[in-house]
């Protein structure tokens, strides 16, 4: 009964009746239709995104498959699709140069062991309390190197390196375009590919209905074949003889600290961007949610295996999944179809695969960059919170500057004094009245905003008045360091021979009736407790009473501003050594 009810939901149209046969078949057809037009969207970009990583082509069509068969089989997610990402490629291609595509299957593997064991502690929604600001900057970080690096192939030349270095180099790799007829054919293919990847859709029709990528890599291998065409095309090689599966040699690199880094690189990213994908996914389609939890264990199957196999990373992608939505996928079946016709058309036909020119893949990695970029997100960014615009700005120009996960720690940092600043809002008064120089404080005084609380102490000291009064009843948070700051001012400026009215958070004030002094003895009873919202920090909360019970307090509001009169004489042998009296 469960299962039924699970799928009505989820197609839309499998209710009660006699329609229920109906509705399945026309799910499954929708369903198999939609795995086509995945499957004809993932193989370019799978193909490209392993060439932009630095591997052969094989290995992203080995993850494509295992994004499929593994993680699309796992009832995590009901449409979002796995694979190789153009995410991941600068930070693949900056491993694998760093200790060797041998190695890439070990970093694969445990990166996918350590999301299975995050998942199984039910660490998947942690993902989404990373700020959108940072998201978003580490998106256009990846980004851009991608679209830069991916300019080299696209005149089938060879990227110097860094993203500064690609950066720097584009004016002699522009020189040598113009000098070239070869380089300047397969740029042509790369700037159509990219043209078409942001107009196909505009057609109208059937056609405009077809994968932008499948048509630009048509065009391409026409182009490619025709006589005194000399662009380089992708160099395929037998499917399962590209498995690498990891060795003793391998496993017996896990101390080295480049390998650590990376493994612990790959399990946040990766994961990060599959939850992130998923939140954006579910945004495009009303059936089920995704389970968070168990898409992250997914994930980790998914990574498991291809580490196995020695293959690319695996994570959520926007580009197949938006394709699944768009193509009316109901289940689950769609994005697990795809990774099955993917491994087909690889071991049935991979003499086809060898017609695509390498310039046109690397036009549909720089219209992915420039997705991933997102330019407009700034300006729009700029208008809603500047503060988290510097956040964005910030985390796109460290990881430009040098590499995924110093830029990411950066933004994190960056969002997180931002969250802190916010939050540490210190409203402080000053005033000086005859005899006395007063310090009102509300709000939440922590150590962000300990600077501004010693100016204010360092004011009311110099005043010259031989009174200081120190009101901070209003606070509503008061951390350490603000409250010792305090407390040692109080405690040096009363050794000077001032009088120092100190009013911490949650205490009572005393009555003061006219200007006389304060009686002395004892107390005709306890005294209420003025009712402040902010004294619920410090007081326990039976003492508070139902407030039908208590009387009208004696007391003044919240918002008032008072003090409580010393008007004790000043010791002789104090007031002599004070600098402020006369």
């Amino acid at each position: 009964m469960r299962r039924r009810a699970d799928g009505a939901g989820a197609g839309g149209g499998e209710g009660g009746g006699t329609g229920g046969k109906g509705g399945a078949r026309g799910d499954l057809a929708t369903d198999v239709t939609a795995s086509l037009v995945v499957f004809l969207v993932a193989l370019p970009l799978c193909i490209g995104v392993a060439v932009a990583s630095g591997v052969p082509a094989e290995l992203g069509i080995i993850s494509g498959v295992v994004g499929g068969l593994v993680v699309g089989a796992v009832r995590g997610s009901t449409l979002q699709v796995s694979g190789p990402a153009a995410g991941l490629a600068a930070l693949v291609a900056e491993t694998v140069a760093e200790v060797g595509v041998a190695m890439l299957g070990v970093i694969v593997l445990f990166a996918g062991l350590l999301q299975i064991v995050l998942g199984l502690v039910r660490l998947g929604r942690m993902f989404q309390a990373i700020s959108v600001a940072v998201v978003q900057g580490m998106l256009a970080g990846i980004g851009v190197p991608l679209m830069f690096s991916q300019a080299y192939p696209m005149a089938d030349a060879k990227a110097p390196g860094t993203p500064i270095e690609n950066m720097a180099g584009i004016p002699g790799l522009l020189a040598d375009i113009l000098t070239d007829p070869q380089a300047m054919i397969a740029t042509l293919l790369g700037v159509v590919t990219i043209v078409l990847s942001f107009v196909w859709k505009k057609v109208p029709g059937p056609a405009g209905k077809m994968p932008a990528a499948l048509v630009a890599v048509g065009i391409g291998m026409v182009v490619a074949a025709l006589p005194g065409m000399d662009v380089k095309t992708l160099q395929v090689g037998n499917l399962l003889a590209s498995v690498q599966v990891p060795g003793a040699e391998q496993f017996a690199r896990l101390t080295d600290g480049a390998v650590i880094t990376a493994i612990l690189t790959f399990t946040v990213i990766a994961s990060a961007e599959s939850l992130f994908t998923a939140a954006a996914v579910d945004r495009m389609h009303s059936g089920p949610r995704t389970r968070y939890n168990t898409e992250l264990i997914a994930q980790g199957a998914g990574n498991t295996v291809a580490g196995i196999l020695g293959a690319l990373p695996v994570t959520a992608v926007v580009a197949r999944s938006s394709a699944n939505v768009q193509a009316g996928a109901k289940t689950r079946l769609s994005r697990t179809l795809h990774g099955l016709w993917l491994l087909a058309f690889a071991l049935l036909l991979p003499q086809v695969l060898a017609l695509i020119p390498i310039s046109v893949l690397a036009g549909v990695l720089v219209h992915s960059g420039w997705k991933l970029f997102g330019p407009a997100e700034f300006p729009k960014m700029w208008r809603q919170d500047k503060g988290e615009f510097a956040v964005m700005t910030t985390t796109t120009l460290v990881i430009v500057a040098t590499a995924l996960l110093e830029g990411v720690l950066f933004g994190l940092a960056a969002g997180i004094v931002l969250a802190a600043l916010r939050m540490s809002q210190t409203v402080v008064r000053r005033d000086v009245e005859e005899d006395t120089a007063k310090v009102v404080m509300a709000g939440n005084a922590t150590f962000l905003r300990l600077p501004k609380v010693i100016e204010a102490l360092e004011a009311a000291a110099a005043s010259g008045k031989p009174r200081i009064r120190l009101d901070l009843t209003g606070v509503t948070h008061l951390d350490h360091a603000c409250r010792s700051q305090v407390e040692e001012f109080t405690a040096q400026q009363r050794g000077l021979g001032l009088r120092v009215e100190l009013l911490m958070p949650g205490e009572a004030k005393p009555a003061v009736t006219g200007a006389g002094p304060v009686h002395e003895g004892p107390a005709p009873g306890p005294l209420p407790r003025r009712p402040v919202a902010a004294a619920a920090a410090w007081e326990p909360a039976e003492a508070v009473e139902p407030a039908e019970t208590v009387a009208p307090s004696p007391w003044p509001t919240a918002d008032a501003e008072w003090f409580y009169l010393d008007t004790r004489p000043l010791p002789e042998e104090r007031a002599s050594h004070s600098p402020f009296v006369g």
